[in-house]
């Protein structure tokens, strides 16, 4: 596509003395001359030369309007092209060349103010990314220690450190001043928690290795123990050195599994051991609770008691054989030593009851019981002949009734007085 006709040396002239002229606004202006040529030759030629000057001034103003031409590359050709305009010598329309300037002065002035709102948002947003960096960078070191998760706080520091230095390579730039302060804000917060982070850790290694030598302690006891036969005693202990290891705390994760590993070992030799005894004890224990089971049985059948003396006797020889009998299962044991105790008691009840009734004391007591009755009776049968005598009805219902309960409890004091053979 060609450039439409240019009528740049409609603006000039040739003089007769070859003299090549240019009008203006403010009068002619002689540009210059072209030796050897026709007047037509030696306005073209500058009439060119201005179609170029035009040409370039049109570019530009299109890329000021029309492309991401930063304002400070398109003020530097701004510059060079009004050089350029100043120095030439060229025919045309001066006064729509300087226009076509204007306009892109004009266009360079707004975009630089749209370039400068954009730069001011821009440097707001990243004000606030900073911002951002820094305040989470303060948080995570103003965690209480032990809250603190480490592994993933410090990843996290290490992160921000990367997005700082990325904020830092990006287009918007911060104020001096402004990134001191968020800076030295932020490399306080890393110091912070890297001090923290390591005197917590310093603090760790020597719990640890006082973990470590307490539960050195622990497995050197427990693999004394592991060859024990004192199977009661040694249980006991193996408790309690289990209660001594989760209060020890844990040593680093290497010597910890390492000692447990030992411990346990040690812990499950001598419980091995223990229940190959237990195992062998409890066949035995069972015939045992076999032998106990027929005896029970045979003491069982003693109750109800017929014959006292009988009685102990065969219980005696029962309890000689059950002692005898040796241990039975530990499941078996309440059961079956109850069941023989409640044989035990049923036969002393019997004793006892048996010996109340022979029992001198109470025997006296109950032979007064029977002779204050017997005087009170008397008295009553003389209160109730008086009544009767007087005739009156209500003395003589009174006396009887007073007569008949004395004569009652009389008569279960006899019978209790017979029980001792009185």
């Amino acid at each position: 596509m060609h450039a439409p006709p240019s009528n740049a040396a409609s603006f000039g002239r040739v003089g007769d003395d070859g003299t090549v002229y240019v009008r203006t606004p403010d009068g002619e202006r002689a540009v210059g001359s072209y030796p050897g040529s026709t007047p037509e030759e030696a306005l073209s030629y500058f009439a060119r030369k201005y179609d170029e000057l035009a040409s370039s001034a049109t570019l530009l103003l299109q890329r000021v309007t029309q492309t991401d031409l930063s304002t400070h590359d398109g003020y530097e050709s701004l510059k060079a092209l009004r050089s350029q305009i100043g120095e030439a010598h060229v025919v045309g329309d001066l006064v729509q060349l300087d226009a076509t300037v204007e306009q892109i002065a004009t266009a360079l002035k707004a975009k630089s103010q749209v370039e400068g709102e954009a730069r001011a948002e821009a440097k707001k947003v990243a004000l606030g990314k900073r911002e951002a960096v820094v305040a989470e960078a303060e948080q995570i070191a103003a965690q209480p220690v032990e809250k603190v998760q480490w592994k993933q706080s410090t990843t996290r520091m290490r992160q921000l450190l990367d997005e700082w230095k990325s904020l830092q390579r990006g287009e918007a730039r911060l104020d001096k001043e402004q990134e001191n302060a968020l800076w030295q804000r932020f490399s306080s917060a890393r110091n912070g928690f890297d001090k923290t982070r390591r005197s917590h850790f310093a603090r760790l290694d020597e719990q640890h290795a006082e973990a470590k030598q307490e539960k050195q302690r622990l497995v050197a006891e427990a693999e004394r123990l592991a060859t024990s036969t004192e199977w009661g005693p040694t249980a006991s202990a193996f408790k309690r050195l289990m209660g001594e290891w989760r209060q020890a705390g844990r040593a680093a994760r290497p010597d910890d599994d390492a000692l447990w590993k030992r411990f346990k070992t040690a812990q499950d030799s001598f419980f091995a051991a223990k229940d190959e005894v237990v195992a062998a004890e409890n066949v035995e224990f069972e015939a045992n609770l076999k032998v106990k089971e027929e005896l029970l049985s045979q003491a069982q059948a003693l109750v109800p008691v017929k014959d006292l003396a009988a009685t102990k006797a065969a219980l005696r020889t029962i309890q000689d054989k059950w002692d005898a009998a040796g241990k039975v299962p530990r499941k078996d044991m309440d059961r079956i030593e109850r069941a023989m105790r409640r044989v035990e008691q049923s036969i002393r009840e019997v004793e006892d009851a048996r010996w109340k009734k022979t029992d001198p004391e109470h025997a006296a007591r109950a032979q007064s019981m029977v002779d204050q009755l017997e005087a009170a009776v008397a008295g009553l049968r003389e209160d109730l002949a008086k009544a009767q005598e007087s005739g009156n009805a209500g003395k003589i219902k009174k006396a009887q009734e007073a007569l008949d309960a004395r004569q009652q409890w009389l008569d279960q004091a006899r019978g209790g007085l017979e029980e001792f053979g009185g």
